[in-house]
């Protein structure tokens, strides 16, 4: 089943258009992060070469882990879109079944969206400090840390999407939610009530890859918070849990519905 939802993904253009636009998004406000690091202004980021800029740069694999959310949702809603969920259905009776092989492809498809997040945001920075004849200020363990640290992140974000996608079932209803969720209604709850802003499920996805609270927030609540993360391990159970939370409703509702 997983192989097979595999072949369903990668023959559709979707996927590769997310990718596509998630790489050139990333690129983007990486590269003009770097460009304006060290600049003189009160504004400007640090110098790249330091190690506040240089995560700053590199912090722009967000972008990734958010299109991870959004490939998770078209996962999960395909089958109602192009109504062809009764033909696999009817070959697997067990709904419950579908929706686990789903998730696991998510997963697998949400890692490969962060990883060339990562890849690109970091690979600016570096390229930034090199050409600059600067030294890269973080270590090759540390970086090899936050790589695993993006792995993650990109899983459970397409994880939650094709979750809350399969309690939705309407797919643009499910991406606006998961877009409006995570650039505007996260960090203004974050932005006022600062307590309780790292067990929300994105910030507490970006705090996996090691971006601080708030950094990849937007608007005024940008860089809002000086709180202190959750372990990753903890952040990985909040996400994981809301995941959860979503399937088990899920499969207790919108999967049992009549399809014919």
């Amino acid at each position: 089943m997983i192989r097979i939802e595999l072949l369903k993904l990668t023959t559709i253009r979707m996927f590769y258009l997310l990718l596509g636009s998630a790489a050139g998004i990333t690129a983007l406000f990486s590269i003009l992060e770097a460009a304006l690091s060290g600049g003189v202004g009160k504004n400007k980021p640090a110098a790249v070469y330091t190690v506040s800029g240089f995560h700053s740069v590199a912090s722009g694999g967000i972008w990734a882990m958010i299109f991870a959310a959004v490939l998770g949702v078209t996962i999960a809603t395909g089958e109602s879109r192009f109504h062809t969920a009764t033909l696999t259905y009817l070959a697997v009776p067990a709904r419950g079944k579908v929706l686990a092989a789903k998730i696991a492809v998510g997963a697998i498809a949400g890692a490969l969206f962060t990883l060339t997040g990562f890849v690109i945001s970091f690979g600016s920075a570096i390229g930034f400090v090199l050409g600059r004849g600067h030294r890269i200020p973080v270590s090759a363990l540390e970086l090899a840390r936050l790589g695993g640290g993006y792995l993650l992140a990109g899983a459970l974000m397409a994880v939650v999407g094709v979750c809350a996608g399969a309690l939705v079932k309407s797919q643009l209803a499910a991406i606006v939610g998961v877009l409006v969720w995570a650039t505007i209604i996260e960090s203004v709850i974050g932005g006022l009530y600062h307590p309780i802003w790292p067990y929300l499920p994105y910030t507490a996805v970006s705090t996996i890859a090691g971006i601080p609270i708030g950094g990849a927030a937007f608007g005024p609540a940008h860089g809002g918070s000086d709180g202190t993360p959750l372990p990753v391990f903890a952040a990985a159970a909040v996400v994981a849990a809301l995941a959860a939370v979503f399937a088990a409703v899920a499969s207790r509702t919108t999967l049992r519905e009549d399809i014919t």
